[in-house]
């Protein structure tokens, strides 16, 4: 999904509809393992995280990086020089879903036994799974992060998408239930104990959160 900005930047695309004109710079593996600190500011300061929590994102977003069809996303606001910090607006990755890796096989695990095998198969067996999507606290309602989904999600091969937010009715929330996400399973604490989180499918390709609202989705990505 290489593009080019208005500058010939390799991996560049403009967000259409902002004040601040931002780009969308794909990040190859090597390029988000660089960028990790930064990106990892951006996560703190979007999920108002505990501190002595961070070495342990770090190391998790190392791992990621090397999962099959990683693809990362960066917001960038024009003006700065190259290397300048400030310019980073948001974040965003996913990469293919398979056994093995922790959260799909916790998730596979707790859908088993509230949804059933088959449904848990059709939603886990061919999905993208969405492991950040996170705008600075003073760039967000902007369309950044709606705009990062989008850019993530689309002309992927899977047939769906799957994440997980915290189980409370926030903005991120309502956002991805705009965008075709479905509840599949709520009030879930992952393995090792954490506050209870929503786990959320959707069917490729997503929905456009502006249009007017669809009837909503059943709990099966065949339907």
């Amino acid at each position: 999904m290489a593009g080019r900005d208005g500058d010939g930047h390799p991996g560049s695309r403009t967000l259409g509809g902002m004040a601040t004109a931002a780009a969308l710079c794909d990040l190859g593996p090597g390029e988000f393992l660089g960028e990790i600190d930064v990106l990892l500011a951006i996560y703190a300061d979007a999920m108002d995280a505990d501190a002595a929590l961070l070495p342990g994102r770090r190391e998790l977003m190392r791992r990621h990086a090397a999962y099959p069809d990683f693809m990362a996303l960066q917001a960038r606001a024009p003006g700065y020089a190259a290397g300048d910090h400030r310019a980073v607006l948001g974040f965003s990755y996913g990469f293919r879903g398979e056994p093995g890796q922790w959260w799909y096989d916790a998730v596979q695990t707790a859908l088993s036994r509230t949804i059933g095998l088959a449904l848990t198969a059709g939603w886990l067996a061919d999905c993208v799974e969405v492991a950040e999507v996170h705008v600075r606290k003073d760039q967000q309602r902007r369309g950044i992060g709606t705009r990062m989904l989008t850019a993530l999600t689309a002309g992927r091969p899977e047939r769906t998408a799957m994440l997980s937010t915290p189980d409370r009715e926030t903005t991120a929330r309502r956002l991805y239930r705009r965008m075709g996400f479905a509840d599949l399973l709520t009030g879930y604490s992952f393995p090792g104990g954490s506050p209870p989180y929503a786990v959320m499918g959707a069917v490729l390709p997503l929905a456009d959160p502006v249009a007017p609202a669809s009837l909503p989705r059943s709990a099966s990505p065949r339907v």
